[in-house]
């Protein structure tokens, strides 16, 4: 049980300087067996104060920087003028590591049942609100919450929860009364109720009291924008906009809202609910309704009503249900997705996920358009099942990755609710959601008793979702294996392919595709042969209405006619689709590819890729070089298998093949096979990633008078390589081993980067090869400088042979990573390179390359080579400017505007992974 206790806050903002002055009394009440000889106190403000407490880590581990990049002023702080017992005994305090925490050694124990007082007074500086929301906002408007300090969880032991920009602080005070002191010109707005308030010629004091209420967020408007809708229910205030409804509208979107959530929760204990647009951003319904108003396939109506809904659901149960939000705030997930569902079947029942575009000509037929607005919720689980990237429901939020954390985890809840409630019956989830909440209300409440309620009074065994379905992340798989016909019946074995032990449904369906019988079968460990009438029946399938978020669904169905029983017409679309099972999908996109010898080359990409990822893809891209008046292109065949063998969760077969022009007149071709093994961390959320590739690459080349090797050739090719591609720290490194019939090396790559705190960025690359034997007869397998030849035709370069010219000046980092042309840049024994650079002012860095090389029967030769780097996007797009080389000084020599080099990346996956890295 938790710790409860009582507080009186005396709290007054200076809005000038973003301070709250506050004197605090705490009274702890000690409700657990245990003695207690210290206390805990959440000073979550504290979390913005430098660049390493757990707040700015976790911004840096989801690619945001702007805590690390504050500046000074923006920053929150708290600093405690006096900290004592209720005798006035001062007692000693420190922070706890994280810095916003703050553990309090006490003069005496407190024995269970007994209670402690603390006196507080120490002083806020609230931090901006562009990092988390909340603070002062630009237009110097202030949305308070977390700005003072409260007991920490205590349940057996302290729960030292940090502030992770994750919401989840949920202690409960029994009696908590503030008199706020604030300027005149602010509109003071909260849902505690307002027992007075006085006002002189400055200020105003507002008194505000709850009993039995979470944390106290405040507003302080100098612009009255919210509005009031009230009935017998309770008082909903809001500042959730919609400008093309009218006052009339909004409030019967408001009254229908509130009526459902009395109607399926139960009556709230307090008289106002407030709810914000920043806790509608906090807390969104993703999918295509995020995009912007004007794209918006939805009617205004269906989107302001799902916003009030979305987040009056998720005060309503913070507000009142007082779980450890951290670790058990599925239960409340769960419950707000599966009564947002309701409430679209209830009222919306037609709404398609694409909203409006589903009636589109052209994209009527694709089956994302005939998917319904609620089949978003198990589509969005299962796309981050389908890469095993899913997460027990059980998971500590800060262990979630945040695509998990915001969405797939809250979905999947909600999706096994609504498998749950068809499961037991049509509304005995409904029931006992009511209960819970009826019993819970502004109580101490566990999974433990979530789990209790939903036990008791089960018509049918449930342990299975709470050991299985909640506790792990185990898939839900089965297939038709196979069936036999009688005289009235039909014996079909069903087969559970992952042995993941949950209930199924079969359905019988006719030719008009009406539903004959729907049958659960709950203990299918692996195979069982259940009987079903035959009479009418067209076709068996497996969840036929897609309530269980199922993992496969291509394999659900057989037709009890014809020996072809599971064949699948083929059906070509444009672009992509989401996957329906009950077509072989093939999908066709035109590309442009660009070189200067190939010209603008314009294809045609066939692929059977889905949104979901599918275990074998192949992708097909037949094109049409104009500048060779030649056919070129590229293709592949790609089987993924995932594992679960210590850290080892993929093995990935490929096949690739490419045909292109390499300069005006000469092609080449390449077929390579290659396996992957990735490793990655048990912790999701880690960046850290291994993998051995092993692959053998096979070159076909027309014959080019500038180099003097054989034009055909095949090279085996081993490598290791390790990575963290964190946005503070960022390392990798590779060991890379190649064989052919003529030479074999080995080479070492390193590469670190850190952002200090001084917001200064050091780059450093290190990079070693040596040849293990070579008996070629040119550089075109030699380690190369500043541009390798690119033999293995791993690289997209855009005039891969251009020795003068832009296209010459493209950079590529890779082998001596070198930026100025320097002469004789092979080595066809062994190198050795350093590359640095360390920025100056913002994207402006300096940088300086140092190596050695050595040839056959030559000395060894020292190189180096210095200059300005615009990194505008890291790795995306940069400029070099070289300044001094062993050229000597490069900027003062002629044509010096042919010494620039550039990286630049115009490949759409690699951008696009720029912006979702964040997520997954």
């Amino acid at each position: 049980m938790w710790s409860q206790h009582s507080q009186k806050i005396k709290a007054s903002l200076n809005a000038d300087e973003h301070l709250v002055k506050i004197q605090q009394e705490i009274t702890y009440n000690n409700t657990s067996k245990d003695t207690l000889n210290s206390i805990f106190l959440y000073d979550w403000n504290n979390a913005y104060a430098n660049k390493s407490t757990a707040l700015a880590t976790r911004f840096a581990e989801e690619f945001n920087k702007s805590l690390h990049l504050a500046k000074e002023e923006t920053r929150g702080n708290t600093e405690i003028l006096t900290l004592s017992d209720k005798n006035f005994n001062y007692l000693n305090w420190e922070r706890t590591e994280g810095d916003d925490i703050i553990k309090v050694q006490l003069k005496f124990p407190i024995y269970p049942g007994q209670q402690y007082t603390l006196n507080l007074s120490y002083v806020v500086k609230l931090p901006s609100a562009e990092y988390t929301g909340y603070g002062y906002t630009d237009i110097n408007n202030y949305n308070l919450r977390y700005w003072y300090l409260t007991p920490a969880i205590y349940d057996t032991q302290w729960r030292e929860y940090h502030n992770k920009n994750l919401n989840d602080l949920n202690t409960r005070n029994n009696e908590i009364e503030v008199a706020f002191k604030y300027p005149n010109s602010y509109k003071l707005i909260t849902d505690f109720n307002t027992t007075n308030s006085e006002q002189n010629d400055s200020t105003t004091t507002s008194y505000l009291q709850g009993t039995n209420r979470g944390d106290l967020k405040l507003y302080l408007l100098k612009e009255h924008t919210y509005s009031i809708f009230k009935n017998d229910k309770l008082e909903l205030i809001t500042n959730i906009e919609s400008k093309d409804l009218n006052k009339i509208t909004k409030a019967n979107s408001a009254e229908r809202v509130i009526n459902f959530i009395d109607s399926t929760l139960g009556h709230y204990p307090h008289k106002k609910l407030l709810i914000t647009e920043q806790d509608y951003k906090k807390n969104p319904l993703y999918g295509i309704n995020q995009l912007p108003s004007f794209l918006r396939p939805f009617s205004e109506e269906f989107q302001y009503e799902l916003k009030l809904l979305k987040t009056s659901l998720h005060e309503y149960l913070n507000n009142s249900i007082y779980l450890d939000n951290r670790k058990e705030n599925w239960i409340k997930d769960g419950i707000e997705t599966y009564l947002l569902m309701k409430y679209v079947d209830a009222f919306y029942k037609d709404t398609k996920m694409l909203g409006k575009l589903s009636k589109v000509w052209g994209l009527r037929s694709y089956h994302l358009a005939q998917m319904t607005f609620n089949d978003q919720y198990p589509y969005l689980y299962m796309l981050m099942a389908r890469t095993y990237s899913d997460q027990p429901l059980t998971t500590s939020r800060d262990s979630l990755i945040k695509f998990n954390e915001r969405i797939a985890n809250r979905y999947k809840s909600g999706v096994g609710l609504a498998y749950l409630n068809s499961y037991l019956g049509d509304g005995f989830i409904d029931k006992k959601i009511k209960e819970y909440y009826t019993e819970n209300t502004t109580k101490n409440s566990t999974s433990e008793d979530f789990e209790s309620l939903l036990k008791t009074d089960a018509p049918k065994n449930i342990d299975w979702y709470f050991s299985t379905y909640v506790a792990t992340d185990k898939k839900i798989d089965y297939k038709i294996k196979n069936f036999k016909k009688t005289e009235d019946s039909l014996l079909v074995t069903l087969k559970n392919k992952r042995k993941t032990n949950t209930p199924i449904t079969l359905f019988g369906i006719d030719r008009n595709d009406s539903i004959l019988f729907k049958k659960w079968y709950p203990d299918v460990e692996k195979t069982k042969t259940v009987a079903v009438p035959r009479k009418d029946v067209k076709r068996l399938v497996l969840n036929y209405d897609r309530v269980i978020p199922e993992f496969n669904e291509r394999d659900n169905w057989k037709s009890v006619n014809g020996f072809f029983s599971t064949n699948r017409k083929l059906k070509f679309k444009f672009f992509k689709d989401t996957e329906d099972p009950y077509y072989n999908q093939i999908f066709y996109v035109p590309v442009l590819r660009f070189n200067i010898y190939d010209g603008i080359t314009p294809g045609m990409r066939l692929y059977n890729k889905t949104f979901l990822t599918k275990p074998f893809v192949y992708d097909l891209q037949p094109s049409y070089a104009f500048g060779e008046n030649a056919i070129v292109g590229s293709g592949s065949l790609r089987l993924r298998k995932y594992v679960n063998h210590d850290n080892m969760y993929l093995i990935d077969a490929y096949l690739a093949g490419s045909s292109f022009h390499y300069a005006d007149g000469l092609r080449y071709s390449t077929i390579t096979p290659s396996v992957t093994f990735r490793f990655r961390n048990d912790d999701l959320r880690s960046n850290e990633r291994e993998l051995f590739n092993m692959r053998y690459v096979n070159v076909i080349r027309d014959n080019s008078p500038t180099i003097d090797t054989d034009p055909d050739y095949s090279v085996f090719n081993a490598r290791y390589a390790y990575g963290n591609n964190g946005i503070i720290n960022y390392k990798s490194w590779f060991v890379d081993l190649q064989v052919a019939s003529e030479f074999s090396k080995i080479s070492f790559n390193w590469e670190y980067r850190k952002l200090f705190q001084s917001n200064r960025q050091l780059n450093i690359r290190f990079f070693a090869g040596k040849f293990i034997y070579n008996e070629t007869n040119s550089d075109f397998f030699s380690f190369a400088l500043d541009r390798p030849t690119d033999y293995l035709f791993d690289y997209d370069y855009l005039g891969r042979s251009e020795e003068s010219g832009i296209f010459s000046q493209q950079l590529i980092v890779a082998e001596g990573g070198f930026k100025s042309k320097l002469p004789n840049p092979y080595a066809n024994d062994w190198i050795v390179t350093s590359n640095a650079s360390f920025n100056i002012w913002r994207w402006i860095e300096l940088y300086g390359d140092v190596g050695m090389i050595r040839n056959q029967n030559e000395d060894a030769r020292f190189v180096y080579d210095s200059g300005i780097r615009l990194n505008l996007v890291t790795d995306y797009f940069e400029l070099y400017f070289p300044v001094y080389s062993n050229n000597g000084w490069e900027i003062a020599q002629p044509q010096y505007d042919e010494k620039i080099r550039f990286i630049v990346t115009l490949s759409p996956k690699t951008l696009i992974g720029l912006f979702t890295r964040k997520w997954f």
